[in-house]
């Protein structure tokens, strides 16, 4: 299906080239947004703020559902045991459950702390690594395809919605935005149960240096406040973002030689040959790149928090 596709769009392309040329750029953008431009359900604007769903807000809402839904069914389950010995799927989210509890939360909380810390990390760990390996899957791709040749569905539908910008919420800024706010505050609260709260911000420089350096070394630490939830935004968005884009404009490949020499059969060869061998090497690559993502942005997280806790250390 995705042959056929890639042929009627480099024919397309073949035929409107000398007033539409093909633009790499501008499709590739539209392939990884969040396409508000065609939001899939259209809601009022309150005080200037457009409230519209938009696809990426779908995904968000797709994958905490999926996460709460698969959780809780394999939990009851195994709470309905006679025997509490996990099984199966409750046996794998059981080893994942320890591995970010044993080797992520208690090196860097401690074991007092362990306990209080690893539900939030674990929660985070499972919702980026669902919301970046759905972004793998070609969902809605698929379900262009079917729209073309079977649904054949009006421009302005609920299909062709769902058709523009991209699946993975997590290569969004706003959401990975929203994801490292979630984890200053937790930095906050910890360093404030730990120590209290004005101690806590005692703790940002250390105690028994001379006045002056205090002047350099507090401003100093409370942009590194504001740089760590900032790093973590901007390398799990890029990371997620450009993996994509170096798929799409591999596969772009198809449409430029077709424009270039002017036949669908020039581009669908470069495709076969280059592009689809590429773009598949590095979709491999990219199911590495979710894992690690995932595991990163867990694993900050928690030597944040730990900062927080052990000051001395």
């Amino acid at each position: 299906m995705m042959v056929q596709e890639i042929a009627h769009q480099a024919e397309r392309a073949a035929t409107e080239s000398q007033g539409h040329p093909f633009d790499a750029g501008t499709t590739i953008i539209e392939h990884v947004s969040n396409a508000r431009d065609h939001p899939i359900l259209h809601l009022p604007a309150i005080m200037g703020i457009d409230f519209s769903i938009s696809k990426h807000v779908m995904m968000l809402w797709l994958v905490a559902a999926f996460v709460f839904i698969v959780a809780t069914v394999a939990i009851r389950r195994y709470l309905k045991q006679d025997e509490l010995v996990p099984s199966g799927f409750m046996n794998g989210l059981e080893a994942v459950v320890e591995f970010i509890r044993d080797t992520i939360v208690a090196p860097n909380v401690g074991r007092r702390w362990v306990n209080t810390w690893t539900p939030l990390v674990l929660t985070l760990f499972i919702f980026i690594l669902c919301a970046n390996a759905i972004g793998l899957i070609p969902i809605f791709d698929v379900l262009g395809v079917l729209d073309h040749w079977v649904l054949r569905t009006g421009e302005h539908s609920f299909v062709k919605s769902l058709i523009h910008g991209g699946t993975t919420a997590t290569a969004n800024f706003n959401v990975t935005a929203a994801l490292a706010t979630i984890t200053f505050g937790a930095i906050i609260v910890a360093g404030s149960k730990a120590h209290g709260f004005f101690n806590h911000w005692k703790n940002l420089a250390p105690k028994g240096l001379a006045w002056p350096i205090y002047i350099l070394l507090i401003p100093i630490e409370v942009m590194g406040m504001f740089v760590r939830p900032f790093a973590l935004t901007m390398r799990l968005a890029a990371n997620m973002t450009g993996g994509h884009i170096a798929i799409l404009a591999i596969l772009s490949f198809v449409f430029l030689f077709t424009e270039l020499y002017g036949r669908a059969a020039v581009g669908i060869g470069v495709g076969m040959a280059l592009s689809i061998p590429l773009a598949v090497g590095i979709s491999m690559l990219e199911i590495i790149v979710v894992l690690v993502q995932a595991y990163v942005f867990t694993l900050l997280t928690a030597v944040f928090i730990g900062m927080a806790i052990h000051v001395h250390h």
